[in-house]
């Protein structure tokens, strides 16, 4: 275990806050590992995969003894550590063997403890270099795309692609403009077999198992990569054409090792709601509170009756002097026009003037 450092200064107590769990997280960091033995292939493999995966990458040059399916714990604690000294909850480690060749393994971690491991086995690849096509710029998120019922229904596959997400999703954005889409990261499945249409629906089964799992039966993952093309349509939308990019690769599933079911819990909680999330509607709905279809904020407010005979409002200067006063005599009949003892005096003007 890592010894608890206390901050001498304040550069180094805004690095240790940076550390800290957060409500929305950074972008994961991945540390691409080589085991004892690695062949020209997975070598390969992994080069291109951290060239998909960069500037959020760390790459371990030298081999190191490590096997993360093995009962002991020493291979466990040196994920830990690793991943404690360098702030990162993904693990890419490569080794191959006569038994598995070209294996990868993707490992996830949760609060510095392994969550859950994924073995996969390369059948074929084809590199970037063999793509003589532009490439995506490093450290823009991908548009990930999953083509298969496998990945909504079996609990292999479900993990497979949760693993996947995790590994290439970028940082948690709002919005996205669409030159930002610059590659597309694609992951179907062969044709699935009749015995695999009704799988159970479980992300992480039971380790403990009566008989091994058939691997045979399950199909193959091909994941391909593209770059995206905005060209003109005549309309608002451009039209987009895919171009092959690099890596593709073909993979079988292996061994697998779930999550604990109380660290996962633990994983999957969320924080509180905040006031301006309720607020728009995310939580709780609160009383006389709503949003309507244009996304809105509309409330009810409830006031006591009011006595309008004390209100105080403000006198224009034309109200005042003497049409106020004969107003306020009832001088004015109801109509607004003058009472019919006041014409006598326009008909004795116009008397004198006969006269």
């Amino acid at each position: 275990m890592l010894r608890t450092i206390k901050p001498k200064n304040a550069r180094s107590k805004r690095a240790l806050d940076a550390r800290l769990p957060k409500e929305v997280e950074d972008q994961r960091t991945a540390i691409f590992v080589k085991g004892t033995h690695t062949g020209e292939t997975l070598n390969a493999v992994m080069r291109d995969l951290m060239a998909l995966k960069r500037p959020n990458a760390i790459s371990f040059s030298k081999k190191n003894t490590i096997h993360p399916f093995d009962a002991s714990t020493t291979s466990v604690s040196s994920l830990e550590f690793w991943a404690a000294k360098n702030d990162a909850s993904l693990f890419l480690i490569g080794q191959t063997s006569k038994k598995r060749p070209n294996s990868l393994t993707f490992v996830r971690m949760f609060d510095g403890r392994v969550l859950d491991m994924i073995e996969v086995g390369v059948e074929s690849w084809a590199g970037m270099d063999s793509f003589k096509t532009r490439k995506s710029t490093p450290g823009h998120k991908p548009l990930m795309h999953f083509a298969s019922e496998l990945f909504d229904t079996h609990p292999r596959y479900i993990q497979l692609k949760s693993m996947l997400m995790d590994f290439f999703n970028g940082e948690v954005v709002d919005s996205i403009c669409l030159p930002g889409l610059e590659h597309v990261i694609s992951i179907t499945c062969a044709p699935t077999p009749a015995s695999l249409i009704n799988a159970p629906v479980n992300m992480y089964p039971n380790q403990q198992r009566s008989a091994p799992e058939d691997l045979s039966s399950l199909p193959k993952v091909h994941i391909r990569t593209y770059t995206t093309r905005l060209l003109n349509s005549g309309t608002r939308i451009p039209r987009v054409e895919l171009t092959p990019m690099g890596p593709n690769l073909d993979l079988t599933l292996r061994r697998h090792q779930a999550a604990d079911p109380e660290l996962l819990k633990q994983a999957m909680k969320r924080p509180k709601l905040k006031k301006t999330d309720i607020e728009k509607g995310l939580g709780k709905k609160r009383k006389n509170l709503e949003v309507d279809e244009m996304g809105d904020l509309r409330g009810r407010v409830h006031v006591g009756k009011q006595d309008l005979g004390r209100l105080q409002t403000r006198k224009m200067k034309g109200l005042k002097g003497e049409d106020l006063d004969a107003e306020e005599d009832g001088d004015m009949d109801v109509d607004g026009k003058a009472d019919e003892d006041d014409t006598p005096q326009d008909g004795g003007r116009r008397k004198r003037r006969k006269e």
